[in-house]
């Protein structure tokens, strides 16, 4: 049985000195990797637009473009941004460290460089990036179309089928991020808020798109929360409600979420309506449909879904 060579993790170094470059270009094809070179960020730029990296050594520290504004260059580009960056740095104040990470860095050594540190640091931040693209790749054939997003509304990363969704829902930033309106901000603000149990305030349609929506799931980090992009049919089946059973379409909004056995509480916060408002297009509902409760309600409307099936 043949078995196919293992593929070489790829590293792009970036340093203006040549005696670095030297040293870790021997120590990593040492441990079996691609080494690619750059000596300022300009170059980093270049290579990257021909060969996406496993992993980024960068030193801080450059003329012209430095360490930092490279990182953060590098991760407005949504096939970098889940690249692990390790910032290499003569600079141990605390500033500088702080200074890397919120560039995007995932952890940094100091010169002058111990290669058995930097080689162990290199395979838990390869292993940990494997695991990641694993698990949304998992995520994404599972249907669970999930993103992060920033407290500002920036969105960090996604899995790959809510991309397709989002590139063509949502507009983009002067970085070119992907960045949610004004709207969805606002409800992400609200969300933040939300003590611990609570359930999240739900949100509108997109603005574009009344059958997308987003869900807040909870916060990841600092900075980062979890949302779930969804397709939301509940529009189409409520005007069927409506045009059948003789319901306004307010009334067919109400009962299309009654039979997904939503709670008047869940259904006055999906709607944006206060739950008394949501009683009484219930007391019309039930009158209109000859009924006396929300499971009789329920039964039609779930009949009506499956006549039409």
């Amino acid at each position: 049985m043949i078995t196919e060579p293992k593929k070489r993790d790829v590293v792009l170094v970036v340093d203006d000195s040549p005696e670095t470059l030297r040293l870790l270009t021997d120590a990593l094809d040492g441990a079996g990797m691609t080494v690619m070179v750059a000596m300022d960020g300009a170059a980093a730029m270049r290579i990257v637009d021909q060969i996406t990296p496993d992993i980024i050594l960068l030193d801080a520290v450059m003329p012209g473009m430095d360490g930092f504004e490279t990182c953060a260059r590098l991760k407005r580009d949504a096939g970098l941004s889940n690249v692990p960056v390790i910032f290499m740095t003569g600079l141990a104040e605390t500033e500088h460290i702080v200074r890397g990470l919120e560039a995007g860095g995932v952890d940094y050594v100091t010169k002058p460089i111990v290669i058995e540190e930097m080689l162990a640091r290199i395979r838990v931040h390869l292993a940990n990036a494997r695991l990641t693209q694993s698990a949304r790749a998992a995520l994404d054939v599972s249907g669970r179309f999930l993103l992060a997003v920033s407290g500002q509304g920036k969105v960090m990363w996604t899995t790959p089928q809510a991309q397709k969704l989002l590139s063509a829902a949502l507009a983009t930033d002067t970085d070119d991020r992907l960045l949610l309106p004004p709207a969805m901000q606002q409800w992400l603000e609200a969300a933040q808020r939300v003590k611990a149990g609570s359930k999240a305030p739900a949100l509108a349609p997109f603005p574009n798109n009344d059958q997308l929506r987003l869900q807040y799931m909870g916060k990841l980090g600092p900075n980062e929360f979890l949302l779930r992009l969804a397709k939301d049919s509940s529009t189409e089946t409520s005007a069927e409600f409506s045009s059948e059973l003789g319901l306004t379409s307010r009334e067919g909004e109400v009962l299309s979420w009654l039979s997904k056995g939503k709670t008047n509480r869940d259904i006055a916060q999906i709607l944006g309506l206060s739950p008394r408002t949501v009683d009484k297009h219930l007391e019309q509902i039930y009158s209109k449909l000859g009924v006396e409760n929300r499971t009789a309600a329920a039964a039609i409307a779930v009949n009506a879904t499956h006549r039409k099936s």
